[in-house]
């Protein structure tokens, strides 16, 4: 019972709410079909990732989380499966520390199952072997994001020194 708040000291509380979670876009092509399923060699499976997050309104947010895969024999592509899995969150009362972290860490992880598993029933559905997307580290990339940011900002204080005479 602890817990409980009463009046406005509960208002200023952070407070987090998914509201949708929807594919924005997909793609998958077999550019080669179907002569590819006769193609011998060792495939070679390239993924990219992106990231993008989007202000709609106060407190409301559109984080996508895209991905490519590629798969590849010597110089021929296999197949190109693409998803942008998107979703709406509500996040209000968080500073903009944490505010920055939830969109880049939090929120992404909530996707990953989603595009996890649009990707893998596009590859099987192409014909092909299962594709199992091996769990990402957002909490590692954001780090990686961050540390980025901070020499950025670092080589471009050292390029232009405020006070400096020109």
């Amino acid at each position: 019972m602890a817990e409980q708040n009463n009046g406005a000291a509960g208002a200023d509380q952070a407070q987090f709410t998914i509201q949708k979670i929807y594919v924005k876009d997909v793609s998958f092509e077999v550019p080669n079909s179907p002569n590819v399923f006769n193609e011998q060699g060792q495939p070679n499976l390239e993924l990219n990732l992106n990231q993008k997050v989007a202000r709609i309104a106060e407190g409301l947010f559109e984080v996508a989380l895209g991905i490519t895969l590629t798969c590849k024999v010597e110089d021929k592509t296999i197949y190109l499966a693409e998803v942008e899995q998107a979703g709406l969150f509500g996040l209000t009362g968080f500073d903009e520390r944490t505010l920055d972290m939830m969109l880049g860490t939090y929120c992404p992880n909530v996707l990953f199952p989603y595009v996890r598993q649009t990707i893998s029933e596009l590859v099987v559905q192409g014909g092909f072997p299962p594709f199992y997307l091996q769990p990402i580290n957002f909490e590692g990339l954001y780090a990686e994001g961050l540390r980025r940011r901070a020499e950025q900002a670092q080589a471009q204080a050292a390029q232009f020194p405020e006070g400096g005479n020109a």
